[in-house]
C-alpha cells in the first residue's frame, strides 16, 4: 500500500517458478532435498538415476512451467557449479574447482605463485621440498606482497671467494625449496653481486611473479656520490634495473637516512621510482623509529608512497630495537619487518673454537673487506672486526665482559646440541619464534650450509617454553622500555 501511495506498483515481486533453482518454500528446510556438487553430476551423467533422484528440480512438476529443455536445465546447473564446460569433461578426480587444491593453493603459502592450471600446481607442490615443508608466507608489512619467511640475502653468496657456479646453485636450491625473496644491494661486490643474480634468472627463466627482488640504494661515502639526492636514488634504480637485466625491482631499501639530505626530498624520489614503474615498493634499512615516523609523516603530507618494510640487525645478542621499536611502528602505520644476523647471514661459521664461533675466511680477508662490507664507510681498512661493528663476539678475552660472552656462547651451544642442531639453526629458529618478523634473512657460500639454515625450519617445532625460558636466562638481556620520564621529574 505503501508504494501504491508513492505512485508505484502495489504488487509484490514473487519468485520465479520457472527457474531450476526454485524450490517450494514447505520443502527447503527438508534435508533430503539438498543436492550438493557429486550428487549433481551424478544427476546430470547418469539418466537413469536422473529419474529416481530426488532433488529441488523434481518439484518444478508442482509449478505451472513444469516442462523445460533439458539444455536449459544444464546451463543453469553449469552456471551453479561454476563450470566452464559439462561435467562429464572435468578432471577424472571428480572434485568441483572451488574444493580443489588448484584454486585454494594461493592461500596455503605457495610462494607467491599464482596457480591457474593442474600442471602449474603440480609443478609447484614439486619444488617445495622435504625440508621446507614448514615454510610459511606472510605480507611484507601491511602490504600485499607475499614474501617468504625466510629470504636469501645475497651478501656472501656473491662475494669473490664464491664462484660462479656455487652461487647459481645456491639460488636454484633456495628457489626450489620454496624461497621467494632476494635480498641484494649495488654495494656488493662493487655491482657483481646484482650482475652475476640477473644472469642466473635469465638462464633459469623462472616465472617473474614467481620471485622478488630487493635491491639496496646505498647511502654512499664518496664524493659527489655522497648522500641519498634525488639525483643519487634515481640513478641507483636505473643502474641497478640495468644490471639485473629486469622491468622492475619489487622493493628498494633506503639503506641509512641521511641527515644532510631534507626528508622530503627522500620519498619524493622513492616515490617517483614507484610511479615511473622502476620498482613496486619501497622500504628503509638502519633507520631509528624517529626516522621511519618522520618519513610516514612526510609522505602523508606530500601524497607520495609510503615505506612497508624495515630491514634490522636482530639476534641474540641485540634485540632492543627490533622487540620494542618495530613492532610498534608497524601497528601504527603499517611498516613491516625484515631481520638479518651475522650468523644467519653466513658471515660467521656455526663452528665453535674455545666457546667462541668461527669467523668465515671473508672477514679477515683485507682485499675483499669492500666488496663484502654491509656498510663500506664503516669498513676500515685493516679488515678488523671490531671496526664492522661487531664487538659482541669478538671482544678480548681478557676483558670481564668478554669472559662473559665467552660463557654465554658456550652455554647456547650446550643447548643447541641438546636440541640437536647448530648454533645457527638455533640462533634462526629463535628468530623465526618471534612472530613480529615478517622475514629472516639468510645467507650462504655453499650448498650445504644453506640447506643448514633452511633446516632450522625443522628445530622451529622443537623450541618449548622451557627452552626459551633457558635461552632468556642464558643471555639475561631482555629489553625492557625505559620509563617515562616527564619534563618536570628531569628539571
Amino acid at each position: 500500500m505503501l508504494s501504491a501511495a508513492m505512485g508505484g506498483s502495489a504488487r509484490l515481486s514473487q519468485p520465479d517458478v520457472r527457474s531450476p533453482m526454485y524450490t517450494n518454500p514447505e520443502q527447503r528446510e527438508d534435508p533430503s532435498v539438498r543436492l550438493s556438487h557429486p550428487d549433481m553430476r551424478k544427476l546430470l551423467s547418469n539418466p537413469s538415476e536422473r529419474e529416481s533422484y530426488k532433488h529441488p528440480v523434481a518439484h518444478l512438476a508442482r509449478a505451472p512451467f513444469a516442462s523445460i529443455a533439458e539444455d536449459e536445465m544444464k546451463d543453469q546447473l553449469q552456471i551453479f557449479l561454476g563450470h566452464n564446460n559439462f561435467p562429464s569433461e572435468s578432471p577424472s578426480n571428480g572434485r568441483a574447482p572451488i574444493a580443489s587444491l588448484d584454486c585454494m593453493e594461493e592461500f596455503q603459502g605457495c610462494g607467491g605463485d599464482h596457480v591457474s592450471t593442474r600442471s602449474d600446481s603440480q609443478a609447484l607442490v614439486s619444488r617445495q621440498s622435504s625440508i621446507a615443508s614448514c615454510l610459511k608466507y606472510k605480507p611484507l608489512g601491511k602490504s600485499g606482497l607475499r614474501v617468504s619467511q625466510l629470504g636469501l640475502g645475497t651478501w656472501v653468496t656473491f662475494s669473490p671467494l664464491v664462484s660462479e657456479e656455487t652461487a647459481e646453485e645456491i639460488v636454484t636450491v633456495a628457489y626450489e625449496a620454496g624461497i621467494n625473496l632476494f635480498d641484494l644491494s649495488e654495494a656488493y661486490s662493487g655491482g657483481r653481486a646484482e650482475i652475476q643474480l640477473g644472469n642466473i634468472l635469465k638462464k633459469k627463466g623462472w616465472r617473474r611473479s614467481s620471485y622478488h627482488v630487493i635491491t639496496k640504494v646505498y647511502w654512499n661515502s664518496k664524493g659527489d656520490e655522497r648522500g641519498l639526492s634525488r639525483k643519487h636514488i634515481i640513478e641507483s634504480v636505473k643502474s641497478s634495473l640495468e644490471r639485473l637485466q629486469l622491468d622492475y625491482i619489487d622493493v628498494i631499501i633506503i639503506h641509512r637516512a641521511d641527515d644532510m639530505c631534507p626528508m622530503e626530498e627522500v620519498v619524493r624520489a622513492a616515490s617517483h621510482c614507484i610511479d615511473q614503474g622502476w620498482c613496486m615498493y619501497w622500504g628503509t634499512s638502519r633507520w631509528s623509529a624517529v626516522e621511519i615516523m618522520e618519513a610516514w609523516t612526510n609522505c602523508r603530507q606530500f601524497n607520495c608512497i609510503t615505506p612497508i618494510v624495515e630491514q634490522s640487525e636482530y639476534h641474540l645478542f641485540c634485540r632492543s630495537k627490533t622487540e620494542l621499536y618495530l613492532p610498534e611502528i608497524y601497528n601504527k602505520i603499517g611498516v613491516g619487518t625484515m631481520a638479518w644476523s651475522p650468523l644467519a647471514i653466513g658471515l660467521i661459521s656455526s663452528k665453535m673454537d674455545d666457546g667462541m664461533p668461527v669467523f668465515t675466511r671473508q672477514s679477515f680477508k683485507k682485499k675483499y673487506t669492500s666488496s663484502i662490507s654491509w656498510n663500506e664507510d664503516e669498513t676500515q681498512a685493516s679488515g678488523n672486526v671490531k671496526d664492522q661493528g661487531y664487538t659482541w663476539l669478538k671482544d678480548k678475552a681478557g676483558t670481564e665482559d668478554g669472559r662473559k660472552q665467552q660463557a654465554r656462547l658456550r652455554e647456547l651451544a650446550q643447548l643447541a646440541e641438546r636440541l640437536g642442531c647448530s648454533l645457527t639453526q638455533l640462533s634462526v629458529a629463535w628468530s623465526l619464534k618471534n612472530e613480529k618478523l615478517h622475514c629472516v634473512l639468510v645467507g650462504a657460500t655453499t650448498v650445504e650450509q644453506l640447506l643448514e639454515n633452511i633446516n632450522s625450519l625443522q628445530v622451529l617445532p622443537k623450541l618449548k617454553s622451557e627452552h626459551i625460558d633457558a635461552l632468556e636466562r642464558i643471555l639475561d638481556n631482555k629489553p625492557i622500555r625505559p620509563r617515562v620520564v616527564s619534563t618536570l621529574e628531569q628539571r
